[in-house]
């Protein structure tokens, strides 16, 4: 009998049909990562935030045609940040990676971005040269990176009291093999909210006091709100990656399995104020029960939430002193 004992860590290596690639501005603050499948992916999404910057979203729906996703995207720069899918598509079409319509290949990209505007420079965002630049790093199996780089590196949390009490937070990633079928988690963390350890219940990330010494608690903040703050500002971006062979409908609802991950892991979480967003992708024919990896897919995710936190922590003041 399989247990939890049997559920190892594995690389994202481990996933040779999917190249990963980090691309940033580090003086502006913010980046660009994408997850690339050059001989496609089934794809489905879960979106259950109230403003979300999306791209060829309805691609995926389950009532469209099986049409395979070539690679995800996500970034900073808010709405603006979808313009790096231009350079995602040219760098695919070049390598004859895309859809082929008969009179063009058409590489099918998706895309999410976080509001990282209020961290950084709001005019610099990324575009075409930028994700060009991840999709090299991605195709050169450049070492992959969780933390301030790619799409994190805007990423901040705990922002109900404005960014002089939030806390940096970044990107993370996460993945395991349990007989045979493997499971990847990659997220950037962008939320409202705090974050709590999954594993111990208590908030890791967050807001903070006003002389940023003590943890504040954003549902007692959320609480005494008597008019609503910018909406859509902040977002928490995943995407699922599975060896296991499962269609756009089943795939939409691992994804939706998967958001059971932002719950127990972000308080608040999917309200007006976030543009939420998971995607899942199956890039094998590995036999497996939906069940079991929409639970699993969440549990992996958790542990890439995380992560994402953790990374910047360990990096100490620097980041502390760019936010207070």
């Amino acid at each position: 009998m399989t247990s939890l004992n049997d559920v190892k860590e594995i690389s994202l290596r481990a996933f040779d049909d999917v190249w990963f690639g980090n691309a940033q501005d580090d003086d502006a603050k913010t980046g660009v990562t994408v997850a690339i499948f050059p001989k496609g992916a089934r794809c489905g999404v879960d979106i259950s935030g109230g403003g979300s910057a999306s791209r060829e979203t309805p691609v995926i729906s389950p009532t469209t045609a099986p049409t395979p996703v070539n690679a995800i995207v996500l970034s900073g720069g808010s709405a603006y940040g979808l313009a790096a899918s231009d350079g995602v598509m040219t760098w695919l079409e070049e390598r004859g990676i895309g859809f082929d319509t008969g009179a063009a290949l058409v590489p099918i990209v998706l895309q999410s971005c976080i509001y990282d505007l209020a961290y950084g420079s709001a005019a610099v965002r990324p575009n075409a040269a930028m994700s060009r630049a991840a999709c090299e790093a991605a195709y050169r199996h450049e070492e992959f990176l969780s933390g301030s780089v790619g799409a994190g590196t805007g990423a901040t949390v705990g922002k109900l009291g404005g960014m002089n009490r939030a806390m940096k937070s970044g990107l993370g990633f996460y993945a395991v093999e349990v007989d045979g079928l493997k499971i990847a988690a990659l997220v950037v963390v962008n939320a409202v909210g705090d974050v709590y350890d999954e594993r111990t219940g208590k908030k890791i990330a967050g807001l903070l006091t006003a002389d940023r010494k003590h943890f504040a608690d954003s549902r007692a903040e959320l609480y005494k709100l008597k008019t609503q703050i910018s909406p859509a500002s902040n977002t928490t971006l995943g995407i699922i990656i599975t060896n296991g062979n499962f269609d756009k409908a089943q795939l939409t609802k691992i994804a939706s399995m998967t958001r059971n991950a932002y719950a127990r892991s972000i308080k608040p979480v999917g309200t007006f104020f976030d543009g939420d967003t998971i995607y899942a992708a199956s890039v094998g024919e590995v036999s497996a029960d939906l069940n079991v990896v929409g639970t699993l897919a969440a549990e992996v995710m958790s542990e890439a939430i995380r992560r994402a936190v953790d990374t910047n922590k360990q990096r100490g003041n620097d980041i502390e002193q760019e936010l207070s």
